[in-house]
């Protein structure tokens, strides 16, 4: 099949989940006989027009100087009207809806037979902190047009899935992100950041409001551990959000922000080294960092929400507020020994059983047959208007023979 991947940041990754996520399965599909495009905004640092198999195509994009919130609208619109005009996919796979909503109602996708509209859903993105009332209700306007013209829903937690079914009577496909056990680590990575096995706790996330970093590290400073072991902040620092915290924070001795890395080998390592990894997201569905904190044998204290909870169930420590974070870290003894081991072997054990790409792999190909269905479906509902159109016209002219004999036959 011919598959696109369109509104996403580009790969190889440069940014963040969904795009790790994308450029995964982009190789993996294209490994597997699928001819594979991902669109890429024209300043994505890779230039080449194809990766591992997967062809790149690369748009301009205006967010270089309109910031991605407007910029990101013109760069989708252009992708999808590239997509439509000038290619013949089989299946468009849309990562997330904020943005390019305009463009499914401008070309009328929902009316389409050819190719089939797939959108991965995301999480609640109308729930978003950083976005103010009125940008809320308009992202909330966005999530019911996305319901009503999207062919196929993608669901990456049961959570959203749920909500779909239950906001809008409409199914999805539960498809979650997946995760490898690694067994590669390496301590000599610890190194280059002056860490220790063991002596410091850990955060990895887009520096955005809706991920908490504020209640981790205001909890963390009012604990018995500030000084003792230092949080470590993996994320970029050049967002409108990462810039306040880095003003606010960075001149704490036991707060150490280390930018972005997309070395796995590496960031896996500080992972599994950690003595506790904080996962504050609250919005999203399955997030592909915990999959990975997950699979790399993290003790995991996670902000308490209804989708971090349907992953990690009961193998996890829960917070709230900046008090329930000092208080856990202030017991983190008591946790460690009661908790750990067994919470990360479940936590293991979870990830071989329902979020490993084996059963990720056996799920998507479960997801493509059933778009495929779908659009083979539609073309025989057109073939058939067609065909009963074609019969209906000879009907009519046998019919006006029959009365009108007159009629010139020529």
């Amino acid at each position: 099949m011919r598959i696109a991947f369109i509104s996403t940041r580009g790969i190889p990754n440069d940014y963040g989940g969904f795009e790790q996520f994308a450029e995964y399965i982009s190789v993996g599909l294209a490994n597997r006989g699928h001819e594979v495009t991902v669109y890429s905004p024209h300043f994505h640092p890779y230039k080449e027009n194809s990766y591992k198999g997967v062809r790149i195509k690369h748009i301009y994009s205006p967010e270089t100087w309109m910031g991605s919130s407007v910029g990101s609208f013109f760069y989708d619109f252009a992708s999808l009207r590239d997509a439509l005009k000038r290619e013949r996919f089989d299946i468009i796979y849309e990562a997330g809806y904020t943005s390019i909503v305009p463009a499914y109602i401008w070309f009328n996708v929902k009316n389409i037979r050819h190719p089939v509209f797939t959108t991965n859903m995301d999480g609640l993105e109308y729930k978003r902190t950083k976005f103010n009332r009125w940008v809320r209700k308009f992202v909330f306007w966005e999530e019911r047009m996305t319901v009503k013209h999207s062919h196929y829903l993608i669901a990456d937690n049961m959570g959203i899935h749920d909500y779909y079914k239950e906001k809008y009577g409409k199914e999805s496909k539960f498809l979650a992100y997946g995760a490898d056990i690694h067994e590669d680590y390496n301590p000599e990575f610890l190194k280059e950041f002056g860490l220790e096995e063991n002596g410091y706790y850990l955060l990895v996330a887009r520096l955005e409001p809706e991920n908490n970093i504020a209640m981790a590290i205001d909890g963390y400073l009012a604990s018995e551990e500030n000084g003792r072991r230092p949080l470590v902040i993996v994320g970029k620092t050049n967002t409108p959000h990462g810039k306040e915290l880095v003003a606010r924070y960075g001149k704490e001795r036991s707060v150490r922000f280390i930018g972005g890395i997309y070395d796995f080998k590496k960031l896996n390592s500080i992972r599994k080294y950690s003595l506790a990894y904080f996962h504050g997201h609250s919005v999203g569905g399955t997030n592909p960092s915990l999959l990975e904190a997950m699979a790399s044998g993290c003790f995991i204290l996670a902000n308490d929400n209804l989708f971090n909870r349907a992953v990690l169930k009961h193998h996890a420590e829960y917070y709230s507020t900046p008090a329930e974070v000092t208080g856990l870290l202030n017991d983190m003894a008591v946790y460690v020994v009661r908790d750990k081991e067994k919470f990360i072997a479940a936590n293991l054990e979870e990830i071989r059983t329902a979020y490993s790409w084996n059963i990720w792999w056996m799920s998507m190909k479960s997801t493509l047959n059933g778009c495929w269905h779908r659009n083979a479906e539609k073309r025989w509902d057109l073939y058939q208007i067609r065909r009963d159109y074609t019969g209906y016209l000879r009907l009519s002219w046998y019919f006006c023979q029959s009365v009108f004999p007159s009629v010139d036959r020529r």
